[in-house]
């Protein structure tokens, strides 16, 4: 076995070389292999004689060969002399920047930051691939400007560290505020920054700051996307965008800028209207939609244009909430009664006018409070003073079109339109109330009973007219009676003047005394004619009368009668003698009350044949006293 050994001892390096050539290539000949997928990064171990001087104390990574970490990197190859006595090599992998984010580059080494600074400036180093190039080139220690992108870079960890974050989103419906954290002091007098053009939205920090970019918060906004941005160097901040709804102007009142001439001529004494960019109100006020404004620097005060109605009401407000701090007017009357009332208020303010209306009073909640509150409620206040509550009840239709008018006359001075002045709901104190409504009751009691009293009279004069018309018969009954009666008086005359030749007296007599009794007749018809007459008129009054007349009427015909029928009896006895007058007078009432002189059976001759004469007597006696009784006219009957 020994001599064996002996014999073939060369083959033990050799066994060695092929087992460990990496090792024995890396110590006798310097050889380096960096793979693919990593860089090496070099430290020098100590210089040789004649190869450099040592590093600055305030340096770390040596660009001249100097001992320490090397700028230079050991690319994806083969190398030789790198001597591992001399040289370490750290095989790192390949920084790789994945997909939506950034690396931020924080350098260990470089010039000093300026003071003042927080940020160092950007200079050509190949995406900070190439570290000697950064050093030599100006490069500045600390947090950079510049930062890479989506990809795989070869950076030198020993002077860069790469810190990975998120790719800035600004949603839809978003606007981005930028405050920069680096730059110029902002300008005395300004909260923001001045407008800076090329920086492409704040992600080229280094043209930013060339171009003197102020720190602070930015005029700029961004509006929705995907930006890379150095959050080292800017911070945003997402707000909803500004909108102007329809209906409605955007009045802009910017807090930055230049201060502006003022526009509107000495005749506005109340605030600078100036041109758009000026720092003011502007002039032109935005339509509706969406603007990206910035809210820190920028207001944007909406103003309806629309006929806009305010509530003095508690229990009413409108969408707008403009009159959510309004209430119900409370005023004193003239007669000391405390009383509510609802007012609304019609206004419109025209769109060309808003930004005089928002540089008066700075928004529309002032203008409500500062001039339409106390106008509004002082007018109504002293109105009401100057009336009692009955009359400010029934006056309302002109209080409120002088109210109008009042309120018309002090909204034109401050640019606004005064559209309608209503007075709602009027609310009385509650004992006047009840006074009121006592009052009414009764005035409508008052009507009932006249319209009851009316129509008492009605059906009266109905049942007057109903009885007129029943009584219509008696009076032309009674008219007829008279008719007949006058013809019957004139026929009785005819027949007295007839006879006159036989019995003057007697007719004569008998003629005035039908004359009379149809004279009594007919001043009773016309008597009871009157009377039926007056009693339609009124019922009880008119019996009454009726009675009274119907009586003297009666108490007259009696008279009449008698009166006559004693006339006729002296003239029958003066014509006739009193003896023959008595015994035809007897006779004549006999045969009215038929009465029996002679017996039946007299007459009859019952009593036998011994007085014929007798019978014949009586039965020429009975027949006389019968056709005396036909013969006489019946003074009832005339």
């Amino acid at each position: 076995m020994t001599t064996i050994i002996l014999n073939y001892w060369w083959a033990i390096p050799v066994i060695l070389c092929v087992l460990g050539y990496k090792f024995v290539l890396r110590v006798f000949f310097g050889m380096v292999i960096v793979p693919e997928d990593k860089i090496g990064l070099v430290t020098k171990k100590f210089v040789l004689f004649g190869e450099g001087k040592s590093m600055p104390d305030s340096r770390i990574v040596a660009t001249k060969g100097e001992a320490g970490f090397q700028a230079q990197t050991l690319a994806p190859g083969l190398y030789w002399m790198k001597w591992i006595w001399q040289y370490s090599i750290d095989m790192t992998p390949f920084t790789i920047i994945p997909e939506g984010k950034i690396g931020l580059i924080l350098s260990k080494d470089g010039k000093e930051i300026p003071t003042g600074r927080i940020l160092a400036r950007r200079v050509e180093c190949d995406n900070f691939q190439d570290a000697a190039a950064f050093l030599d080139n100006g490069g500045q220690k600390g947090r950079q400007t510049a930062f890479v992108t989506t990809g795989s870079y070869r950076i030198n960890t020993f002077l860069f560290e790469v810190v990975i974050t998120e790719q800035i989103k600004i949603w839809e419906n978003m606007v981005g505020v930028v405050t920069a954290l680096d730059g110029e002091p902002i300008p005395i007098g300004q909260i923001a920054g001045k407008f800076i053009e090329g920086h492409n939205n704040f992600q080229d920090l280094n043209e930013f700051l060339d171009k003197g970019g102020n720190r602070g918060l930015q005029p700029q906004v961004m509006l929705a996307g995907s930006y890379y941005l150095n959050t080292w160097g800017v911070q945003i901040e997402q707000i909803p965008m500004t909108d102007v709804p329809i209906g409605y102007v955007g009045v802009v009142i910017s807090y930055i800028g230049e201060d502006g001439i003022d526009v509107t001529g000495e005749t506005f004494k109340h605030g600078n209207i100036v041109s758009k960019g000026d720092r003011g109100v502007w002039v032109e006020p935005l339509g509706p939609g969406k603007y990206a404004i910035n809210t820190y620097t920028t207001k944007l005060e909406p103003v309806p244009t629309t006929n806009l109605v305010l509530n003095w009401a508690n229990a009413r407000s409108e969408s707008h909430n403009l009159d959510k701090n309004l209430s119900t007017i409370t005023v004193r009357s003239k007669d000391g009664f405390p009383f509510n009332l609802d007012v609304a208020q019609i206004i419109h303010v025209p769109a060309n006018e808003a930004p005089k209306v928002i540089a008066r009073f700075g928004s529309m909640t002032n203008l409500v409070s500062q001039v339409l509150e106390p106008t509004i409620g002082n007018y109504f206040r002293n109105s009401a003073q100057d009336s009692d509550v009955i009359s400010f009840l029934s006056t309302r239709k002109e209080r409120q079109e002088s109210a109008k008018n009042h309120i018309k006359a002090v909204l034109d001075e401050y640019n606004v339109n005064a559209v309608d002045t209503l007075i709602g709901d009027i609310v009385p104190p509650e004992s006047l109330m009840k006074t009121l409504t006592d009052r009414k009751i009764a005035e409508e009691e008052q009507k009932t009973y006249q319209t009851q009293r009316m129509a008492q009279e009605q059906r009266q004069g109905v049942e007057k007219e109903t009885a007129i018309a029943d009584m219509q018969k008696e009076i032309v009954r009674a008219s007829q009676s008279v008719e007949i009666a006058q013809r019957t008086a004139d026929a009785t005359v005819k027949k007295a003047e007839g006879d006159a030749t036989s019995l003057k007296l007697n007719v004569n007599a008998e003629a005035e005394a039908t004359k009379m009794r149809a004279n009594a007749e007919a001043e009773a018809t016309k008597a009871r004619a009157g009377a039926q007459a007056e009693a339609t008129k009124l019922t009880a009054s008119a019996e009454a009368e009726r009675i009274s007349k119907t009586g003297l009427a009666e108490a007259e015909k009696i008279m009449a009668i008698g009166k006559s029928t004693a006339e006729a009896y002296q003239l029958q006895v003066s014509a006739m003698g009193g003896d023959n007058f008595t015994r035809y007078k007897i006779t004549e009432e006999i045969g009215k009350g038929n009465i029996k002189v002679i017996p039946d059976v007299m007459i009859s001759g019952n009593g036998g044949a011994d007085n014929p004469l007798s019978g014949m007597l009586g039965l020429k006696l009975m027949e006389m006293m019968d056709n005396g009784k036909k013969d006489k006219p019946d003074p009832e009957m005339n």
